[in-house]
């Protein structure tokens, strides 16, 4: 058997024996294991780690989430509002937290959210609310390889019964084929209720492969083709069906415009068009302004999986003149990935954010993809207006430098 030098024998005899770090026992979540690690980093690293190791979440609870814990990471939540909504699940007022180190940018989605709500608020729609696997099946030739997709529906009772039976929450939808050569590509297409649900489907969709293996003429597949766009952005995404499909619009008045975002409907129509030739011109998927932004700082105070940023980020925001000296602006979310239930949701400060939001919890998911898209439709407008106006160099200046006090 080769050993770690036959391996790699560039590295240097220091690195082959480099320390594991320490599992103490039952992979070490209590309180005691937590705080050993720790110590034992900053003996190794010659870090001090007074904040790392200063936290509120039993660490115990982090099982699930996280391994090799040593504590938590420290981010400043600031508060946004007010936003009034007008959708299915969300309505009324609400104050929107954000996590996040970059000064001016809770102030810039708060100006955006006073607007909209002395507006008369916004209207939002989730429209569609699913996830997705997407497995890709490997055959001899062309032609089987069309026969397995041509067919594959009629087995769909089965495959179902297949997938459901490893989850009490989980439902498969439907299936959605895409050859390419001699390899078919299946979209399992699932609800997944008020959690994202990735670990439960997964899981669904190796059993249901399984048994297409079985009983088909598929000689092989792998779990992940890359077609559902999971954590990844993609044109795929634009139809909907990675999550939450959400849209969200509001109209403006000139006059509320002036005075709240400095600038005017044509102006704010003159720069929405320059810019959507930059985004076309960059090759970009789809058109806004920063929706990451408001994402990640939404995410990671509300305990979202914050990877999913780079699939949710996607979308188009569109300003239209209406009634000669009105605005309408809106934003349309073709694969929001959020939960209420599951992963980090439960834990500590994220669970607090949720409940600022009433959102924690059973049936909270849909309500939560409403108040991100409209807090979205807040930030796009607040920057656009910035950026029509020629506010913006100067309203990071004010807010988003450190000095001393």
């Amino acid at each position: 058997m080769s050993t770690a030098q036959d391996v790699s024998p560039c590295l240097p005899q220091a690195a082959t024996r480099a320390a594991l770090v320490p599992r103490f026992r039952r992979q070490g979540y209590d309180a005691e294991s937590t705080a050993a690690r720790r110590e034992w980093i900053e003996k190794t690293t010659g870090a001090r780690l007074a904040h790392i190791g200063s936290y509120s979440i039993p660490s115990e609870q982090m099982r699930g989430n996280i391994e090799n814990p040593i504590g938590a990471v420290q981010v400043p939540v600031g508060i946004a509002g007010p936003l009034l909504l007008h959708g299915t699940y969300a309505k009324g007022l609400f104050y929107v937290p954000l996590a996040t180190t970059e000064g001016a940018l809770v102030r810039s989605y708060e100006r955006g959210m006073v607007t909209l709500t002395r507006a008369g608020g916004v209207s939002v729609r989730v429209c569609v609310d699913e996830n997705r696997v997407a497995p890709v099946f490997l055959f001899a030739d062309v032609a089987t390889a069309y026969d397995f997709a041509v067919h594959l529906d009629e087995r769909f009772p089965s495959i179902k019964d297949e997938a459901e039976s490893t989850t009490n929450h989980g439902k498969l939808l439907r299936l959605e084929c895409h050859a390419v050569g001699r390899e078919v590509m299946v979209n399992f297409c699932y609800a997944t209720g008020d959690a994202h649900g990735m670990n439960m489907i997964v899981k669904a969709t190796e059993q249901a492969c399984q048994w297409i293996l079985r009983h088909t003429q598929a000689q092989d597949f792998y779990l992940f083709s890359g077609l559902a766009s999971e954590k990844h952005a993609s044109g795929f995404l634009f139809p909907g069906g990675k999550g939450k499909k959400v849209i969200a619009g509001a109209v403006l008045s000139a006059a509320l415009l002036k005075s709240y975002l400095h600038t005017s409907p044509a102006e704010l129509i003159d720069f929405w068009h320059h810019t959507v030739l930059g985004h076309l011109q960059a090759q970009a998927l789809g058109y806004n302004g920063h929706y990451a932004n408001g994402l990640a700082a939404l995410f990671i105070a509300c305990g979202q999986d914050v990877a999913n940023v780079a699939n949710s980020a996607i979308g188009i925001t569109n300003f239209e003149l209406i009634n000669e000296d009105e605005l309408y602006a809106s934003v349309t979310l073709p694969s929001l990935t959020l939960a209420t239930v599951g992963g980090g949701t439960a834990l500590g400060t994220s669970r607090e954010c949720l409940d600022i939001l009433g959102v924690a919890g059973n049936g909270g998911a849909p309500k939560l993809a409403e108040i991100a898209a409209a807090t979205l439709l807040a930030g796009e407008i607040s920057m656009g207006a910035a950026l029509a106006s020629g506010e913006f160099a100067q309203a990071h200046d004010m807010y988003g430098r450190n000095r001393p006090g």
